[in-house]
């Protein structure tokens, strides 16, 4: 199993260094929504009605302007589906105004400074022998790397999230679109 990994590995970065990858990922390209390069991540995902736990979490912790900014910033999104997993009282205690910095720190997890196309994450993987990883806002890291044509994230705590829609770009950066919420250790 491990040589039919690395020979994937191999092949994805023959295809990364040859130029076949462009902005297309192996994951789903994003929807005409996310492509309006004229709107900010805050603006898409508030048009969205996928992310309205998200939105919510957003307005909650006041962070509005950091998502409405100039950027460039990566947002490896937990879709409203992905939020459904937690249960309802969890929910609940993240939201309650004393759980706000947790709060915080739950959303800056999911954020990376720059922009980082699912092209460049496939060039990373390459250039890591099929793992990358990346400082969050938090403070703390991110794994990334292969499952089959799937690229996946690893939080602190071990958990993991699949990139199931990607580059979703935005005038202030991109939105990958994830199937679980990821915590920073401590949360």
């Amino acid at each position: 199993m491990r040589s039919f990994l690395l020979v994937l590995t191999g092949i994805l970065c023959l295809i990364c260094s040859s130029g076949l990858a462009q902005n297309n990922s192996l994951a789903t390209v994003g929807s005409v929504l996310y492509l309006a390069k004229d709107k900010t991540i805050l603006e898409s995902a508030g048009e969205s009605n996928n992310y309205t736990t998200i939105i919510a979490a957003i307005k909650a912790t006041d962070m509005e302007d950091l998502f409405g900014q100039q950027g460039p910033f990566t947002f490896f999104a937990p879709s409203d589906k992905a939020f459904s997993v937690l249960s309802k009282s969890e929910l609940e205690h993240l939201f309650k105004p004393v759980n706000r910095k947790k709060l915080k720190s739950l959303l800056t997890y999911h954020v990376v400074a720059g922009d980082i196309s699912a092209s460049k994450i496939l060039r990373a993987l390459c250039r890591g022998a099929g793992k990358t990883s990346f400082t969050t806002l938090q403070g703390n890291k991110i794994k990334l790397t292969m499952m089959g044509s799937d690229i996946i994230i690893t939080d602190g705590l071990g958990n993991s999230a699949k990139i199931v829609e990607a580059d979703m770009n935005q005038s202030n950066g991109v939105i990958h679109q994830i199937d679980h919420v990821i915590r920073p250790r401590g949360l």
